[in-house]
């Protein structure tokens, strides 16, 4: 158990998923850089209206539930952490709204307490979404773990919300605090990208939190390229569906398939559910798309075929828990004689864990870089 300590009281914050590795906890050093400035400057007293971004897994939420804050990120994965961990500590789960990153806010808010994202493109769409929420005077207090933390992300923080000054170094973390100006001119769109689905004629929208949100990722391209085709109707998933381009392809190549599209990010399942509209898929065919943990919420033994990318970190932490979790959903979901196909870096050994898990596994495609993977269900 990981008890975390503040304002005189004792927390258990959880991993969600959980993890094998004792090592990781359920926050960092710039979680406790955000709730010690906050003690320091009674920023939480009083009766301000408080916004928490990128909490992974609650940890800001939890231990400010008093305050009742809204919290907003684009992870369900988030949100199951954040509905866990309240319940670990017997807070009232009504006292933490969560927010999807999709849906829009209504402030306004005296208080933004910001986890910095990998992505720079995602900050940047956070800043410009959360703008027209902020309150005269307000504050946004951003922070992160120096070795992950660009100069961008300040420098965007500062062209988006205000002036904004840097703390010094905590424990290998970092804050950023700037003061709402309302007459900053701000001249950013708004990111997002669109390129071609290739060889289908279909146009791909993409947002910043979202897996290849520039470019098609090669080893998706590889998967398209080894799709399997089947004439008759079957029941199929993309797990970790991203802007739909395995479902969109297997609907167009497949006509009979049932389609189930899942994604943790509420970013890529609006993508999704937005390209296969374009592609004419959402009128006439059974394809759902949902925000979803995975294949945890699919009946046992109903899927004839899942397909997968599968991711090798979650967030900035890199190892397989999350493709093994995703193989394992996926044979409780598959009906024997069901097929899970993956494409994976070839050097992640991914064909050892399936032989393992189903007893067989065979290349159906490989180069340099990526294979592709089918596993039978026995």
């Amino acid at each position: 158990m990981n008890v975390f300590s503040f304002n005189g009281r004792d927390y258990r914050l959880e991993r969600y998923p959980e993890t094998r590795d004792s090592t990781l906890r359920a926050w960092d050093a710039a979680d406790e850089y955000i709730l010690t400035r906050c003690l320091e400057e009674g920023l939480i007293s009083g009766n301000r209206s408080i916004l928490i971004v990128n909490d992974e897994f609650g940890e800001l939420g939890v231990c400010l539930a008093e305050q009742q804050p809204l919290s907003s990120g684009d992870s369900l994965l988030s949100r199951l952490a954040l509905q866990q961990n309240l319940e670990y500590n017997g807070v009232d789960p009504g006292s933490v709204r969560f927010l999807p990153s999709t849906d829009p806010l209504k402030g306004p808010f005296d208080l933004v307490l910001m986890k910095i994202p990998k992505s720079m493109a995602f900050w940047q769409e956070t800043l410009l979404r959360i703008r027209p929420h902020l309150a005269k005077g307000a504050t946004v207090i951003a922070g992160g773990m120096i070795k992950h933390t660009p100069m961008t992300a300040y420098r965007l923080l500062e062209q988006i919300v205000g002036p904004t000054a840097t703390s010094q170094g905590w424990k290998k973390a970092r804050l950023a605090a700037a003061s709402f100006d309302p007459g900053l001119h701000v001249h950013k769109e708004t990111p997002e990208s669109r390129y071609e689905l290739e060889g289908l004629g279909v146009q791909l929208k993409s947002l910043p939190n979202v897996f290849a949100y520039s470019r098609m990722d090669p080893g998706t391209r590889m998967l398209l390229e080894n799709l399997p085709l089947r004439e008759h109707s079957f029941q199929a998933a993309d797990l970790g569906c991203g802007n739909g381009a395995l479902a969109i392809a297997l609907a167009l190549r497949c006509p009979e398939a049932s389609i189930l599209a899942v994604d943790e990010s509420f970013q890529a399942v609006a993508c999704a559910k937005e390209n296969l509209a374009a592609a004419g898929l959402l009128k006439d065919r059974d394809i759902q798309v949902l925000a979803a943990d995975g294949l945890s919420g699919c009946e046992r033994e109903s899927l004839d075929q899942v397909v997968c990318n599968p991711p090798f970190h979650q967030s900035r932490v890199i190892g397989d828990e999350i493709a093994w979790r995703m193989f394992l959903q996926s044979r409780a979901a598959l009906k024997p004689g069901g097929e899970l196909r993956i494409v994976g870096n070839r050097h992640l050994g991914y064909h050892t864990s399936l032989k393992r898990m189903f007893g067989s596994c065979r290349v159906v495609a490989s180069d340099s870089r990526f294979s592709v993977l089918s596993a039978i269900k026995r």
